[in-house]
């Protein structure tokens, strides 16, 4: 018989189990060897009722399982031991944490924090994720209730749980259906077009009640928590954020930022100054694959506008003289995979780094294809940084060139876009203004140039 119950969701119970004698579980030569030594182990059982045999709740458990058989090998995240089923229901098993939740924690607490106690929860939380991430896995439903804690010690490991929501994706995909919990859902979410940055979101309104005690984004129903979300207006002045550092503030902000392109990436916030540690490992990050597959496919004006870290360089393991190519993204993304970055068809993405296998890329180059505009202009100096990066490519890369070719060569815009494209371009000598230069680094389409437009 099953113990206690200790955890509810839709379809599932949660519960405590003594003996690792499930009946239907399929490895039975383990358990033998388990009670001829009289051994006591403890499972937390996920037990989801058959009687909901929708098509799309069967793919909802098959999917978790999937994924939860999938993903290994990191020390925040739930270990998996089996699925099975009888007649009436099926049975997920995995570690028992018996720590609590960390809604309890916090509220243990006082609802809140101290800063340095909050960054310990935030970097388990950024390192999970991150892996997460790299796997080609969004969880799409982070928020205290699925952390949960190994053990009862004050000090012990978190542990990320609860995958029901959670899919495969491949690195430039997006993702339309709207799911979540609705104080910790992404604006992007309920726009029907999101990816891993959402979840980064999720992590940003975690952070923000660790702090602070209270929701960034709350209202009586839910439609009005979405009208808050959607204004993305957290309010940063009322007590006790006066106290909070500058320095957490902007952590908060750069993971809140309503342009999901700004956050961000999971393996970036670890670096973010309010958590750096040079003694901590740094994950490798699938932003880099995407921005250099992107560098590979520009042409020759955007690469020398592009060339303005370390980390992660060295992450791809260089040559001893500074070069990487096809074999070092390879190899990187290979080290890092599990069976979940197989399913969700990540190393596809190598595919279209394949011009590397015919040259080698430098670390000035590697900074150019993987430092992207938008994470910069999250930044508070980015004009400066624009002014100054503007100055090297006036002197390296700056050319004449006509509305025409810009238009058609280097954005892959139709006529129309004709009249919008002067105004990036200087009449004296035909060459990208300031202005030009910056829109040109983030690329435009003719639904962002009209939008543009019109708020100027």
């Amino acid at each position: 018989m099953l113990g206690r119950v200790i955890g509810l969701r839709q379809h599932a119970q949660t519960r405590r189990r003594a003996w690792a004698t499930l009946p239907c579980l399929h490895n039975t030569s383990k358990l033998v060897t388990v009670v001829k030594r009289r051994q006591r182990w403890r499972f937390q059982v996920q037990r989801w009722r058959k009687e909901m045999t929708t098509p799309i709740s069967i793919e909802d458990v098959r999917r978790e399982v999937k994924i939860l058989k999938a993903l290994s090998g990191h020390k925040n995240l739930v270990k998996f031991y089996e699925a099975c089923e009888d007649t009436l229901n099926v049975y997920i098993v995995m570690e028992l944490c018996k720590g609590g939740e960390l809604l309890d924690r916090i509220l243990s607490r006082g609802g809140r924090y101290t800063e340095e106690d909050a960054k310990v929860i935030i970097v388990q939380i950024l390192s999970v994720v991150a892996f997460c991430h790299l796997q080609g896995v969004v969880h799409r439903d982070l928020k205290p209730e699925n952390f949960l804690f190994a053990a009862n010690d004050e000090h012990a490991d978190m542990k990320l749980i609860d995958f029901g929501l959670s899919d495969f994706i491949k690195p430039d995909e997006r993702l339309n259906d709207i799911v979540g919990s609705a104080y910790y859902v992404a604006p992007e979410v309920l726009h029907r077009s999101y990816s891993t940055e959402a979840d980064i979101w999720s992590i940003g309104v975690i952070t923000y009640i660790l702090l602070c005690g209270s929701r960034p984004f709350w209202s009586r129903t839910e439609s009005g928590i979405f009208r808050s979300v959607l204004r993305a207006d957290p309010n940063f002045v009322d007590s006790p954020w006066p106290d909070i550092s500058p320095v957490a503030k902007d952590f908060v902000r750069r993971l809140l930022n309503k342009d999901y392109r700004k956050r961000m990436t999971a393996a970036q916030a670890l670096t973010h100054p309010w958590l750096r540690d040079a003694q901590r490992q740094i994950p490798l990050d699938m932003l880099i694959y995407r921005l250099v597959k992107s560098y590979l496919r520009a042409t020759p004006l955007r690469q020398s506008a592009l060339k303005v870290t370390w980390l992660q360089f060295m992450l791809l393991e260089p040559t001893n003289d500074g070069y990487i190519s096809l074999d070092n993204f390879r190899m990187a993304l290979f080290q890092n995979a599990t069976e979940a970055m197989s399913d969700s068809r990540v190393p596809d993405i190598l595919n279209a780094l394949e011009p590397l296998a015919f040259t080698r890329m430098d670390f000035e180059e590697f900074c150019a294809a993987a430092i992207s505009p938008y994470h910069l202009e999250a930044l508070n100096g980015w004009e400066q940084i624009a002014s100054t990066a503007f100055e090297f490519f006036e002197l390296e890369g700056n050319r004449v060139i006509s509305i025409k070719e810009l238009a058609r060569v280097e954005l892959n815009l139709p006529p129309a876009a004709y009249s919008m494209l002067r105004d990036w371009i200087r009449p004296e000598d035909s060459k990208l203004n300031i202005f030009g230069y910056t829109r040109y680094l983030h690329g435009v389409t003719i639904r962002s140039s009209s939008s543009n437009t019109r708020h100027r």
